[in-house]
């Protein structure tokens, strides 16, 4: 299996100048190793959207590579997200699924079905070509021939399960983090900040 952390490190290394949009455990190792905090975006509380959110960001800057860290629990939850990016099919799209077999940030519950796969399943959707590692070296070698393929792509990780041992982060600071992330994000990428006023938080 894999870490978390050796996980985002490697994807961090190969990012360049993508956008990054995080979930659930994903994020807090992701913000760790990023260096371009305008290109991520979290959206833990928002859990299963990773897929859907990164997928906009694709299709809206479509010269940029946009990365997507999922959960295995996050993504059955928004299953037809597969087909949906299959059919638009944005070539700068990479979606990586943390594969764990529980719900981690919730404190390790089993998920229903554990013997999912993403890879074949992402495969049967249309995604032009889907990867499955469960050893640190193998994926390693591979992401510089992962980023320089026509996406969309998806990189099943199984990785080592951490399940949270403290409470999930649901405070009005927490929930405000997003919109903020969003706001950051689609300032950097278009040079535009004509949000509006957007409420107490942005």
């Amino acid at each position: 299996m894999i870490s978390y952390a050796d996980a985002c490190r490697i994807i961090n290394e190969h990012r360049g100048e993508s956008a990054a949009v995080t979930t659930m455990t994903q994020s807090s190792y992701w913000n760790k190793v990023s260096e371009h905090p305008d290109l991520d975006m979290g959206i833990s509380n928002g859990m299963s959207k990773a897929s859907s959110v990164a997928l906009g960001i694709a299709l809206g800057d479509p010269e940029r590579k946009v990365l997507c860290l999922d959960g295995d629990g996050s993504l059955l939850m928004n299953f037809g997200s597969l087909a949906t990016v299959a059919g638009m099919a944005p070539k700068n799209f990479h979606h990586f699924v943390f594969n764990n077999g529980i719900y981690a940030i919730t404190g390790g519950q089993p998920l229903p079905e554990t013997g999912v796969h993403y890879a074949d399943a992402a495969k049967a959707c249309g995604y032009k070509a889907t990867f499955k590692f469960d050893d640190l070296e193998s994926f390693e070698n591979s992401m510089a021939e992962i980023m320089a393929i026509d996406g969309p792509t998806l990189i099943e990780l199984v990785v080592t399960p951490e399940p949270a041992t403290e409470g999930v982060d649901q405070t009005w600071e927490s929930n405000a983090k997003m919109p903020r992330q969003l706001r950051a994000m689609r300032k950097h990428l278009t040079g535009k900040d004509d949000w509006g006023p957007g409420g107490p938080f942005i």
